[in-house]
């Protein structure tokens, strides 16, 4: 159990530092409000006109989004692999390169049907 002592101690630091950046952040903001801190924020462009009950989102949105979890797990599972690639041999090998193949065949899928592309 000692052994998670200091992931325990880091969790309750980090905690305590969210916790307290938030609950101190109004109070020591600046407090100009004007029309164009309220306005929506789009890259520098000026916003587009919303809906009232606020509109739909392309689904070319939720396709890159979904893309980008795909590969963001595809990172979470090489991490641990590379760092105990020598005790895995030849088997942890061969499962990560079936698992890569996997991902790539979905990625050439995405390319092929070009949702990749940003028009």
């Amino acid at each position: 159990m000692e052994l998670y002592v200091p992931i325990v101690v880091l969790a309750v630091i980090a905690a305590g530092f969210a916790v307290f950046s938030v609950s101190i952040a109004p109070f020591t903001g600046p407090k100009r409000w004007n029309r164009a801190k309220l306005d929506a924020y789009e890259c520098g462009i000026e916003p587009t006109p919303q809906p009232v009950g606020g509109g739909r989102f392309p689904l070319k949105y939720m396709i890159t989004a979904m893309l980008f979890i795909v590969f963001d797990i595809e990172i979470i599972f090489l991490y641990p692999w590379a760092v105990a690639f020598d005790k895995l041999g030849v088997f942890g090998l061969v499962e990560m390169v079936l698992f890569i193949v996997t991902v790539l065949v979905a990625y050439a899928y995405v390319w092929r049907r070009r949702g990749l592309d940003w028009d």
